[in-house]
Parts: C-alpha cells; structure tokens; sequence
C-alpha cells in the first residue's frame, strides 16, 4: 500500500493529512490557541470527591477542573493505603474515598480531552511514549502491541524488554518496534528514562496546580507515531519546518529522512485536493461509486451509519445489489470513522440482508478495513435488529467539533423552522397588532421566503388576511433577516431593521 503523510504549516495552525493510494484517510489539526493536552502531565489538587459518582474533580490549572473516575485512579488495580500495596479482590473496586482524599496534591495525565461542558479525564496511570517504547512508571509490566503478530517476533521483542526494563517499571513494545534492533530499544529506553528524571524534578519544584510534562507538538508527534517504514513519503510545505523534521529524524531513524521532501507550492492540501475531502467529511451525506450513499448523524451518545442503495439499481437480483453495496459502504464506513475521528459508540444500520453467508462476509470486510486504524475499534457483531455494534477510542476530538460550531439558531439539531410556522406565528401577532393600533397600514419585514408564504399564490392569501384585519399590509423582503426572525410596524413609524 502507498502510504504517504502531507504537513501543511501555516501561521497559526498545521494540519497533517495521512494518504492511503491517493485517498485520504486520516487529518490532523493543531491551532495555537487550542494545542492538544492528552499526554500532558499535571500536579494536582483534588477539589471534590464524590463517592456517589465513584469520581473525583480535580483542577489542574485548567479552566475547568479534570474529571478522574475510580479505575483511572488505580495503576492497573493497585493503589496505596496506609503505604501499604492492596489489589482488588473479587473483582470489587475500593471506594475513591479510601484512594484520594480532598485536597490532596496528585499527579495525573489527561487521557481524553475537554469536550463541550466537560472537563478534560484524567489518569493516574502515567505513560511516557517513545519512538519503540512506552513506559510506565508505576507498574511492573511488559507488554508488546497486539499488531505485532508473529510468535517469534514478539518473544524476541519480549527477551529484549526484559533485559532493559528499568526495576519497578512497566514498558509496552510498541507496533513500530518490530524489527527493530536492541540497541534501537536501548537508546529509546535511555530516552524516555531522561524525559522521566525531568518530570520528577520538575515535581519537587513545581508547587500545584502546575503542569509537569508537555507532549511533543503536532508534527513530532506525527513523526513519532505515524511516520514509518510504511510511508513511502512525506512532503513539507514550509522549508524551516522541513530542517526541522530532518533533525528530528537524525535522533530518532535516520533511515526515513531520505523520504522527506520540501514540496513545490506552500499550499500543499490544495495541490492533493485535500481541503475539499475535509469540506465533504463534515457533510452528512457521503456518496458511494456505485451511486449508493451513507447517511452520517454524529450525536453526543453515539454515532450512527445509514446505508442506502440510492441510484445504484445492480444488474443482478436484489440479494446482489444489497450484498455489493454493504460491501462498498463498510469499506467507504472505515474509511470516514478515521478520517472524521469518530470516536465511542458506532451503529451501522447495513441494508437488510436475509443470507447469513453475505452477513458474515460484510463482517468480515469491516474488521479488515479497520486493522489500518491506529485506535482500538472493537466489532461486537449484528443485533437482532441488523445494525452492527462498533466501539472505537476517543481521544482526540472529532473533525467537525475542530472545524464547526453548533448553529446558535437550531441549536445543533439541523433543522429550522418551516415557513409556515413562522406565517402562523405571524399571523396571530398581526391580529393582536391591529386590534390596538389605529393605522391602516401594517409593514412586515420578513424573510423573502416568509412574506412568499405569508402572500400566498397570486397575492391571494394576503388580500384574504388585509380583508380580515381591515388594514393594507406591506411585505419588505429582507434577506439578512433568519427565517424566523420578523418586525411588524404601523406606516407611521420608523420601520428600518436593526
């Protein structure tokens, strides 16, 4: 597969675009004022302790202080009390009052950022990620990344961990890392132990609320995480940028900068038509070849796929038009759950296939297409209704939450009110305005497409309601004015819209 990673910098933000065989697959924006947290390390206060909620509110020197529940509290179930080391026992969680109390000082990492009124979740299960590694300094533990699929590479691995593992801490092989030698793990391991050493001075220095640790910026991280022996390319739009990312690589795999290139134009996501995959990812509505659509409603409890055959009618029989566009749509649904970011809960409403062979198939191409995707997306199979069940791991925010805002006159819900209702409202409200008021002309400064229904066809309805009202009405056209938005004035009055 050609794999190729576009970073377009800008003055105030960098956006990296993942491609995949010319498609886009995965986009990534930082701005300035809002750079990412997850991964940032704090020294905290605990500021409330609710054991109804098993949870803790604690400020980290954010606006909103950081929500820690009881599991984020323990390092993999273990936890302190009286200095003694206790575990779970029957699977049976401690209440967060016997782990942390009101005002204490604690150090935690944020795992998830603030979205909407919540505050940033929080950890106490600290990770520091390298090029190869992962440690984790409160817990004895080797794991290697489940991508890592051969036996032998991963007992390889594992005997290498063992042997540079630091006492009393954790580390995970992480998916890069296969292949890799043992002095690469070596020197990343010395690495992440120096980063360490300075977040525990920075710890005895720094007095709460504080942060302790940042995480790279968008670009290194890019480096760090994506940027491997499966992309064939990376191009800079910004030459300061690129010498950047050359001495990035100097120290982390010097065998990946001869596929580094400064691009030809600055406006590198136009050249790739990546702006205009962006623009058709926030829609709702997202076509297939074969003339079939998906319908995308990104609500806060859920997400939901709706797949349709649309304009696609297949020359076969109903089972394989239905089959050949399950199949098109799961590959197209993979596809947009990584580039939309879409995290939590995934309902995918397939169309209704009887064959339990065509089922299993459609199944079968959904967990394939979602093995690229970096974050854990678990297929928990079809209900008894025929939608299929997804859970996929939300960290970051979605791509319209970064790029949209609620619209402050439907409040988020995508719909306005009809025309209509706005003429009934209307109406009512010319009637109680003629009634107190001596003036035989009334002005009405709507919305074109209100005063066209408020007129009705010919005029009619309008000669109708002045017969009614024994007044003559005037409709001003005002294009600047929402659909629901209107003024009634007497003739005699100033009657200019604010």
């Amino acid at each position: 597969m050609y794999k190729e990673i576009l970073i377009q910098v800008a003055d105030d933000e960098t956006k990296v675009a993942v491609m995949e065989e010319g498609t886009l697959v995965e986009v990534y924006i930082e701005r300035e004022p809002e750079k990412r947290l997850v991964g940032n390390i704090y020294k905290g206060v605990v500021k409330n302790v609710l054991p109804g909620m098993q949870a803790a509110f604690v400020d980290i020197g954010l606006d909103k202080n950081a929500f820690l529940y009881v599991d984020d509290a323990l390092a993999f179930n273990i936890w302190q009390e009286n200095g003694t080391a206790m575990s779970l026992k029957d699977g049976i969680r401690p209440n967060i009052r016997d782990i942390i109390k009101e005002g204490q000082e604690i150090v935690v990492q944020i795992s998830k950022e603030a979205v909407g009124n919540k505050g940033a979740r929080v950890t106490t299960q600290l990770t520091v990620p390298g090029r190869y590694l992962v440690l984790m300094p409160a817990v004895d533990y080797i794991g290697i990344s489940r991508r890592i699929t051969s036996e032998e590479e991963r007992e390889r691995l594992k005997g290498i961990a063992e042997e540079i593992k630091p006492e009393q801490m954790g580390i995970i092989v992480r998916t890069v890392a296969e292949g890799a030698s043992r002095e690469d793990l070596a020197q990343d391991m010395d690495g992440l132990m120096k980063i360490y050493s300075r977040i525990k001075q920075r710890l005895q220095q720094l007095s709460a609320p504080a942060v302790i640790h940042k995480d790279l910026a968008l670009v290194q991280r890019i480096l760090r995480d994506i940027f491997d022996d499966d992309v064939q390319k990376l191009s800079v739009n910004n030459r300061i940028v690129m010498e950047k990312v050359i001495e990035f690589l100097d120290v982390m795999n010097v065998s990946l900068k001869n596929r580094v290139f400064l691009s030809d134009t600055a406006n590198l996501f136009e050249k790739y038509a990546v702006n205009q995959e962006i623009a058709q990812a926030l829609k709702q509505k997202v076509w297939l070849k074969s003339g079939g659509y998906l319908i995308i409603d990104e609500m806060e409890a859920l997400t939901a796929f709706d797949v349709n055959t649309g304009k696609y009618v297949g020359s076969t029989d109903l089972a394989d038009t239905v089959l050949k566009t399950n199949a098109e749509a799961a590959k197209e649904i993979a596809r947009q759950i990584r580039l939309r970011n879409i995290g939590g809960i995934i309902i995918v409403d397939f169309i209704d296939m009887q064959n339990s062979e065509h089922r299993d198939k459609i199944l079968s191409i959904l967990e394939e297409e979602i093995k690229n995707d970096k974050m854990k997306v678990h297929v928990l199979g079809i209900t008894q209704l025929g939608l299929v069940e997804m859970t996929r791991k939300k960290v970051r925010h979605s791509l319209s939450s970064v790029l949209e805002k609620v619209c402050p006159f439907c409040e988020g819900k995508g719909k306005l009110i009809s025309e209509e209702t706005v003429c009934i409202k209307l109406k009512k409200e010319l009637r109680e305005t003629a009634a107190v008021l001596s003036a035989e002309t009334l002005v009405v400064s709507a919305h074109p497409s209100v005063n066209k229904a408020l007129a009705g066809q010919g005029g009619s309805q309008q000669q109708e309601l002045e017969e009614e009202l024994g007044v003559r009405l005037v409709l001003k056209d005002k294009e600047q004015l929402h659909l629901d938005e209107y003024n009634i004035a007497p003739l005699y009055q100033d009657v200019g819209v604010n």
